[in-house]
Formats: C-alpha cells, sequence, structure tokens
C-alpha cells in the first residue's frame, strides 16, 4: 500500500496505465494520490474515481498556502465529501523553503486541520524544519488523527504524533547512506507506521536519482525492514493493515 504518491504530477500522469501497470506488477494494489491545491484535489478525485484500487486526499500544500482562501478551502470541504476521498491534505508547514509567509502557512494548516475534525477525516501532514510548530499544533488538533508523512523530523515531533495517535510514514530518504533517522524508525510502534514513495520525489536507492514511481516502494518497504530488523513481508503487510485502518478502508 503506497500510502503517499502524486498520479497527478506530469511526470506520473503522462503514462499513468503504465505507472500502475508497473506498481500492480511489484505488488502495489492499493495507492493514495494526494493533492496539493483545490484544483489538483478535483484532479485528483477523477483519477480515483476512474482507477480501482486507488484513493484521493483533498487539500492544500503548503507551499501553496497563499491559494487556501475561504473560496478554495470551500471547494476542498466539498471534494471531501466524494466517497474516493479518504484525507484532508496534504497540509502543514513547510519554515525550509518558504513558499507561503508562516503565518499564512499555519493559517491555512489549521483550517484544514478543524475541517478534518468538522469531516471526521484523518490529515496528511507536511512538516519540513518546523518541528517545533507542527508539534504544537497537531497537540492542539484534538479529536484529529493523522499521518506525519515522509517523516525527517526530530524526536520532539516524532512524540508529538505518536502521542496524539497518529501515524508515521517514511519514505525513500530510509534507504539513502546519509540517512540520520534509523533509531526513529525504531521507534514507531508497529501499529503507527506507514510507508509511502511520495512520487515522482524521492525516490529510494537502487533508483535514486531517477523520477520515482510506486513500483518502487518495496525498496522503501526493504530499507525500513532492514533498520527495524524485520522480514519485507511482515512490514509489507503491516504497513497494509495500517494504512487501511488510517483511511477507514476495507482490507
Amino acid at each position: 500500500f503506497d500510502s503517499h504518491c502524486h498520479l497527478t504530477d506530469e511526470r506520473l500522469s503522462a503514462e499513468l496505465d503504465a505507472v500502475l501497470e508497473r506498481a500492480r506488477a511489484q505488488q502495489v494494489t492499493r495507492l493514495v494520490t494526494v493533492a496539493s491545491d483545490a484544483e489538483d484535489s478535483a484532479r485528483v478525485c477523477e483519477l480515483a474515481a476512474s482507477r480501482p484500487g486507488v484513493w484521493a486526499t483533498a487539500g492544500i500544500h503548503p507551499h501553496l498556502a497563499d491559494r487556501a482562501d475561504d473560496e478554495a478551502l470551500e471547494r476542498v470541504a466539498a471534494l471531501a465529501l466524494r466517497s474516493e476521498v479518504v484525507a484532508l491534505g496534504e497540509t502543514g508547514l513547510d519554515y525550509h523553503y518558504e513558499h507561503a509567509s508562516r503565518s499564512t502557512q499555519r493559517r491555512a494548516f489549521v483550517r484544514q486541520l478543524e475541517l478534518a475534525g468538522q469531516l471526521a477525516l484523518p490529515a496528511v501532514v507536511h512538516s519540513r524544519a518546523a518541528d517545533a510548530d507542527t508539534a504544537a499544533l497537531v497537540r492542539e488538533a484534538r479529536g484529529v488523527v493523522g499521518v506525519l508523512h515522509c517523516f525527517a523530523g526530530s524526536l520532539l515531533l516524532l512524540e508529538a504524533g505518536l502521542e496524539s495517535g497518529w501515524y508515521i510514514s517514511f519514505s525513500g530518504l530510509v534507504s539513502f547512506a546519509n540517512y540520520q533517522g534509523a533509531d526513529l524508525v525504531r521507534a514507531v510502534p508497529a501499529d503507527r507506521l506507514l510507508i509511502e514513495t511520495d512520487s515522482p520525489y524521492l525516490a529510494p536507492v537502487p533508483r535514486r536519482g531517477r523520477r520515482n514511481e510506486p513500483a518502487f516502494l518495496r525498496f522503501v518497504a526493504e530499507a525500513v525492514a532492514a533498520l527495524r530488523g524485520e522480514s519485507l513481508e511482515q512490514v509489507a503487510a503491516t504497513t497494509a493493515r495500517n494504512a487501511c485502518t488510517l483511511y477507514k478502508l476495507h482490507e
């Protein structure tokens, strides 16, 4: 179960059928394709509605938080009612690039967390160089469960997520030779662990440097299994079960 990918990105959408066929050939049969803004939310909904085993999110990425006005959030809220939508997001904070001001990001994040609570949907959260603020807002979002996707944060953020009942998802970063978070991968309880490709970004070793795609999820699972001292089969089964639980899907 690839819990987070971006199938509407033109690097994947241009050959979507082939991308999904290669994924299935590697036993990646379920995917959540994640939205970046209100317009993309509509696109991912249409894509998910037309492909078995694919679900969607609706939300506005922190890079695009300037677009999170009332009208855009109303569109997101309406799309989130569709049956193929299983989460709000991705939302969150990115203080590394700061494509939108920090205050704008925080406002958009809080509003989407509130919307997730109102709609009883999980939140898909991006956090980069913003651990303290993300941790504080996750703790304040009582009644909301979510996932810290592509986790590369600190123990402070990990603990905030786990103590709030959230899930932690690891990407191809865990396969890189310079990866420093092995202890945190091992610290995640089995019932809170997810894996993802975040494709077309962050291709794992041995595909690093190439465009990423869901078929490469196996390499992420292998890296997580090695770090945790578990089998590939165990990690694949556990993370698939957890994704179904988070996104309220039947296994």
